[in-house]
């Protein structure tokens, strides 16, 4: 398949390919976003439908411009799923999955199927459980992306205002840990106590989930978008979106043309803004990456959709933005067929992952086994700062444990945990058994267990950078009196 869609994107370096569908000159984003640039022509033979789940409002799934594209459908606060009362759901949707056809619009990733799955109640809210629930669902229906237009307030500095979930963590691990990409927006300032709003929201700023930032059309970051040095990861347009909307509130005003779009929307829908219809671009921009090379895993397509980014700054629109990486729209504009060159283009892909989500101790964390073990996995300051693996030790056995990398720019360090240890993140000092000592691409660990039990290894980046390492665990057992070692 990436073989194919290679050829067919190294054709197409000459001219770019333009959708024919009537509504396409309104949607101005795609220009910005680059959505169809990698094309000479359409390629539908080339591109295997991907599912995407919405998490939303729901869906009017009798949208022409949805025609085949929704693969399954749940509410999870009753009522149809494919009835949308607030319209929110709609707009995401067809920024992500509308039809390449003769009809409206088009979406960034037009061969993907949907998965709807309703979590707004009639009065606007938002039940936890319902998201939670939701969003395990769509994994389990096989999602490789699912979009989380929605957010509560992150306020680090006043822990009462903060409203981080448990629950809402924890689905999105399990997201994650099935091979999803969680993509979140990074939240709207209005919906917090000031503006700009200085952390991003959540799900956006939990681990693994790709937050993204809004931009305007002169390619600056507006006053709504939550900035976040640490979680708003990578920004897309995110103002005057024009997209598809439920039916039936477009016919409240029946002399508008064309029913079923946000231009004969009432109110705020009417030219929607916010960081909500930024986030399905990139969405959208997974699905393509996924589409493109199915062996693609969630943190790769993560990491090329970052690093293929163009740069905000002042060059470009944004005064108040540093060159590189910034707090107002992390690694950059969104670059659809720069991602996609990423892929095909020859370069070698960024390491996979495949022991995620081990951010933590206790069942977070993944066990190895046996009396020597080797792992190779990747650290990333801002996506993946911590990997937590759990060995057992019995009394008296010595564990040594070697880390060594290609890290880019990143501290890093090497920690074992007592039994007992929760949280390494916030766990005391009384329960770290041993610490790397010396900065470098090379830690070491050697420790000898007074008990037995399970022992927690934690490799963490504790500055900006990253990259691939090598992790090798060796446990050996003191010999008995006149005898030799033994491993």
């Amino acid at each position: 398949m990436a073989a194919v869609v290679a050829a067919l994107v190294l054709a197409g370096t000459a001219a770019a390919f333009t959708p024919g569908d009537p509504e396409y000159a309104k949607q101005w984003y795609l220009a910005q976003d680059h959505a169809f640039d990698a094309w000479p022509d359409a390629p539908p033979t080339a591109l295997a439908p991907v599912k995407v789940a919405i998490v939303d409002s729901g869906l009017d799934c009798s949208l022409p411009d949805f025609a085949g594209r929704v693969a399954a459908k749940q509410s999870f606060v009753g009522g149809d799923p494919c009835t949308d009362t607030e319209g929110h759901g709609t707009i995401v949707a067809g920024e992500i999955a509308a039809n390449l056809d003769s009809t409206g619009i088009v979406g960034i990733a037009y061969s993907a199927q949907l998965v709807v799955a309703k979590v707004v109640r009639q009065d606007g809210n938002i039940p936890l459980q319902a998201e939670a629930d939701a969003i395990r669902w769509a994994a389990d229906q096989g999602a490789q992306v699912i979009n989380l237009s929605l957010g509560g307030v992150r306020d680090p500095a006043n822990p009462s205002r903060d409203t981080y979930s448990p629950l809402e963590a924890s689905a999105v691990a399990y997201a994650v840990a099935k091979g999803a990409l969680v993509v979140a927006a990074a939240g709207n300032s209005d919906e917090a106590y000031s503006t700009p709003w200085p952390y991003a929201s959540y799900p956006a700023a939990l681990p693994h989930v790709l937050g993204v930032g809004a931009l305007n059309r002169t390619g600056n970051v507006p006053e709504f978008s939550d900035r976040d040095e640490r979680y708003v990861d990578i920004a897309a347009p995110g103002v005057d979106i024009y997209s598809t909307f439920p039916l039936w509130l477009t016919q409240v005003q029946p002399s508008c043309t064309p029913q079923g779009y946000t231009e004969c929307a009432i109110g705020e829908y009417r030219h929607p803004e916010g960081t909500s219809f930024a986030a399905p671009q990139v969405s959208a921009a997974a699905a393509v990456l996924f589409a493109v090379d199915p062996n693609l895993t969630n943190s790769q397509v993560e990491t090329i959709l970052e690093r293929s980014a163009d740069d905000v700054d002042a060059a470009t629109g944004c005064k108040a933005c540093p060159i590189g990486r910034d707090m107002y729209s992390g690694w950059g504009r969104l670059d659809v067929a720069r991602a996609v060159q990423a892929v095909v283009g020859g370069e070698p892909l960024p390491p996979a992952d495949r022991y995620e989500t081990n951010d933590d101790a206790g069942t977070s964390a993944y066990t190895l086994w046996g009396t020597t073990r080797t792992v190779h996995a990747t650290l990333d300051y801002y996506d993946d700062p911590v990997d937590v693996f759990r060995v057992r030790l019995g009394r008296g056995q010595q564990l040594q444990a070697k880390m060594s990398g290609s890290w880019t720019g990143a501290d890093v360090a090497l920690v074992l945990w007592r039994p007992g240890t929760v949280h390494v993140t916030a766990g005391t000092k009384a329960l770290r058994a041993a610490q790397s000592i010396l900065p470098g691409s090379v830690q070491h660990v050697r420790y000898r267990a007074q008990k037995g039990g399970w022992y927690y290894v934690e490799a963490k980046s504790t500055s900006p950078g990253g990259g691939a390492y090598t992790l090798t665990l060796t446990k050996t057992t003191p010999p008995a009196k006149g005898a030799p070692p033994t491993a």
